[in-house]
Parts: structure tokens; C-alpha cells; sequence
């Protein structure tokens, strides 16, 4: 998916509008942004008109809106913020039941920044928003990174380690399987917190082969082992092999720093909060 740039203001305050046609979700979404961020300012709307009222009133810093509103489609209303507001580059998170679905069938427009899969629960969501708009580093995560050009790899090394994640860097994919591999040997498993591949590499396998082999060799479902795979492959086609294929989630090059970390960093934390619980069973 091609998603469009954005900035953030800088402010100790964040704006988060939700736009939701039920009163409970609003209050619930409320309650655990505060628990994440007690300094932000929740601007709450019931409907698409409601809320480019209050878009034009005041800017905001972001957007969630679920899919079906009172009065128009959540996406309209993506496309609209991007068409008439003076904050064309505000992240527009849809919240939504069908993200695996629609992320196949690519029928998330480009106004849309990201989208969640509100089965993660409205904890989650509101980790996933601070990402966004309070983005922190997460000590010790660990992220497998199969990147083929040195050039890019330096630059990408230096992006993730200066959010305090560890990198574990491998040429490709046959080097990537390898280390897997050695993790399992040693007990380590999965042994990365997170896996982040581009999908064209050097050699015979491809990012699509990684994915493949992480969830059918391995064994690692998506909660247990995460994969994030970079693409500059537009064609709506191959994006959802790759997320049929097992991807977690896709990138759009050219990358975008804070997209890329926010994408990160959640895939991590999700990833560990499903292993934590697995392993109390």
C-alpha cells in the first residue's frame, strides 16, 4: 500500500480526534489513550460531518475512524481530510474488524496512513496511536534485518538503532534462515523479536521465500514471530501474495522513517505480548 507522507506537530499536548459512531467505543478508546498519553486532548466525534467541523475548528495531530460511520464511509471521509483540510498530512488510522481481509483484497485507499485490527483489543490500539504521536524506543528488542544493498543497510542500521532496538543484520535470505536456525538450536526460539526483509535480494530466494519458510519450516505463526517486509512493488497483486504468503504487515518504499519505526515497533510489542501469554498456558 502507497501510503502518503506525513508530519506531526511537536507538542507536549497531542490532539487525537476518534471518529466512531458509538458513544461506548469513544469512552473506551478515551480511557486508555489517557492511561498512554494524560496529557493529550481527545476530541471525540460521532460522524464524518461532526468531525470535519471540528478538523476545521483546530488541528489535530492524529486521526481514528472506524469504517462505517453514521453518514458517509470511514474512507470517504479519509479522502476528504486529505482533499479540504488545511492538515493534509495528519496520519488517518482506520480502525477496523476486516484488516487482514481488506489488506489482501488492497481495498484500503491511499488517503488511509495505517489501519488496525481492532481484535487487538483498545489497549493495544492506544500503544499503536503513541507510536504515532509519542513514539518511544523498546530496550532490548531485537530485530533480524535482511537487507542485500550495504549502502542501505548502514542507513536503515543506524534508523533502528537509534530507537533502542539491537539489529541482527544478514545479507540474505539464505543467511537469515541460517541464524534462525542457530536460535533453535540454542533454545532461542524464536530467537528475534521481529524480522524485517526487503522482498528482491541477492541469491535465489526472495523476501516471499523468508516468509514462507519462517511460517511452514519453522513453524512461527505471525504473534510468535513477526515479519515486516519492505516493498517498492506497487502492484496490488504481489503485496497481497506477500501478505497471503504470512507477512504481518508491508512497508511502502520509498521508506518513511517514523512510519517504518511506528510499524516496528508495534509488530514487536504484539509479538511479545502473545508469546508472554502463551507461555502461562
Amino acid at each position: 500500500m502507497s501510503t502518503p507522507g506525513f508530519r506531526l506537530s511537536d507538542t507536549a499536548t497531542p490532539r487525537i480526534m476518534v471518529v466512531d459512531g458509538s458513544k461506548v467505543v469513544r469512552k473506551m478508546i478515551e480511557g486508555v489513550l489517557r492511561q498512554q498519553l494524560p496529557n493529550m486532548e481527545f476530541v471525540g466525534c460521532e460522524s464524518g460531518q461532526e468531525a470535519k467541523a471540528a478538523l476545521q475548528a483546530g488541528a489535530v495531530n492524529l486521526v481514528t475512524t472506524a469504517l462505517r460511520l453514521p453518514d458517509i464511509d470511514g474512507l470517504e471521509l479519509a479522502r476528504y481530510l486529505r482533499e479540504h483540510t488545511p492538515q493534509a498530512y495528519i496520519p488517518i488510522i482506520v480502525v477496523s474488524g476486516d484488516v487482514q481481509e481488506r489488506l489482501e483484497s488492497r481495498s484500503f485507499s491511499d488517503d488511509v496512513t495505517d489501519y488496525f485490527d481492532k481484535a487487538l483489543g483498545f489497549g493495544a490500539l492506544a500503544a499503536f496511536i503513541k507510536g504515532y504521536v509519542a513514539p518511544e524506543s523498546e530496550p532490548g528488542g531485537e530485530v533480524l534485518y535482511v537487507e542485500d544493498s550495504r549502502v542501505v543497510a548502514v542507513a536503515t542500521r543506524r534508523m533502528l538503532e537509534k530507537h533502542g532496538l539491537a539489529v541482527i543484520h544478514a545479507t540474505g535470505v539464505e543467511d537469515a534462515i541460517a541464524h534462525l536456525e542457530t536460535m533453535k538450536a540454542q533454545g532461542r526460539v524464536p530467537g528475534p523479536d521481529v524480522v524485517l526483509t526487503d522482498v528482491y535480494l541477492k541469491g535465489d530466494l526472495t523476501g516471499k521465500d523468508l516468509v514462507q519458510s519462517i511460517r511452514t519450516k519453522f513453524g512461527y505463526p505471525k504473534g510468535q514471530l513477526p515479519v515486516l517486509v519492505m516493498t517498492g512493488d506497487a502492484n496490488p497483486a504481489n503485496q497481497t501474495d506477500l501478505l497471503r504468503s504470512g507477512a504481518n504487515d508491508l512497508v511502502q518504499k520509498p521508506i518513511e522513517e517514523r512510519l517504518l519505526v511506528t510499524k516496528l515497533l508495534f509488530q514487536l510489542r504484539v509479538g511479545r505480548l502473545l508469546r508472554q501469554k502463551l507461555a502461562k498456558q
